[in-house]
């Protein structure tokens, strides 16, 4: 009986131990370290304003790093994000210019011109097998070309429409800001989108193992190409978000955005091969990566060394997590 009852709690606890997530823990263990952290800097740094604050800034980057888990679910990568953002934003603004139709359409005008550009840059991988990140850095690059000769090297002149700002920076309920809002939207999706729909299982399937995906069925191409479309559009999206949130476009807005992006989805648990990943993952490696850029903002750390912090973290969580790929 004691035999028994001492195997039932050890398979109890190895039940348990089977359905944590280690990533998701860490993640979530290494946010309440930095928020202690951080008042130790800063008395208001744990204040319901300033966190509500962070969240804001959080769900910027939370948009843009929902469509690179899609990529990155894949067993690929997306470069294209940085300058796909910031022709989201242009695009967006540069609508406005046209009146009363323009100001209603800018919004989804940039959101499409992401997606469009996200779509090419799908047909490369999924048609023509051309490697993701030759062709995604190939279309950042066409992206950088096509807004310098739009805006002539300068920067922009047309303004953010009042309903990009609105989505940006205005609050509907209970004080929340519509940004976070839109991460929440975007986010539910997305969960639903993978763990509910043919089209989120085939992206795991096809990032566990391409070809055994086709010969099961997937429509592998399909997805690829869609699934870069729809990581182009929320790259768009987010720029347009940022747009409305700075009250205009910019020149290389997006560069900052495509290393946190990549970090966040990793720090998360989403295996950079592809094939394994959880949203809620994404979400606290999103929120992970704000508070540390909060945090290396106030000890006052240069950019170079927070782009150097990005690359040694995916790193680290390359050989974290994504060893046991090899293995398959």
């Amino acid at each position: 009986m004691t035999i028994q009852s001492s195997r039932e709690r050890h398979s109890f606890w190895h039940a348990i131990a089977a359905r944590i997530d280690l990533p998701i823990v860490t993640a979530f263990a290494c946010i309440i370290v930095l928020l202690l952290v951080g008042s130790l800097y800063s008395e208001n740094f744990l204040s319901p304003e300033y966190l509500l604050q962070q969240l804001k800034v959080a769900s910027f980057l939370g948009v843009i790093a929902t469509g690179m888990m899609l990529i990155i679910l894949l067993g690929h990568i997306d470069l294209s994000v940085p300058w796909l953002l910031t022709t989201g934003a242009m695009m967006a603004s540069a609508a406005t210019a046209y009146g009363t139709a323009g100001a209603i359409l800018a919004i989804p005008f940039g959101v499409a011109c992401g997606f469009v550009m996200g779509l090419i840059s799908g047909i490369g991988v999924a048609y023509l097998r051309i490697p993701a990140m030759i062709v995604t850095l190939a279309m950042n690059a066409i992206a950088q070309g096509l807004m310098v000769a739009f805006t002539g090297g300068a920067s922009p002149a047309d303004s953010a429409s009042p309903a990009m700002r609105y989505l940006a920076t205005g609050e509907l309920i209970f004080g929340i800001p519509n940004a976070v809002l839109v991460w929440a939207v975007v986010g539910g999706v997305a969960v639903f989108v993978l763990s509910r729909t043919g089209f989120g299982r085939s992206v795991y399937a096809i990032g566990n193992r391409e070809g055994a995906a086709y010969l099961s069925g997937v429509p592998t191409q399909r997805i690829l190409m869609f699934a870069f479309a729809i990581s182009g559009a929320l790259a768009a999206l987010g720029g347009v978000l940022l747009a409305g949130y700075a009250g205009k476009a910019a020149q290389s807005m997006g560069d900052v955005y495509l290393l946190p992006a990549i970090a966040s989805v990793v720090l998360g648990g989403t295996s950079i091969l592809g094939g394994r990943g959880n949203y809620l993952g994404t979400v606290a490696g999103v929120i992970l990566i704000t508070l540390l850029q909060s945090i290396l903002s106030v000890m006052q750390i240069a950019e170079f060394g927070r782009q150097i912090i990005y690359g040694v973290v995916i790193v680290a969580m390359l050989l974290l997590y994504g060893r046991e790929k090899f293995t398959r």
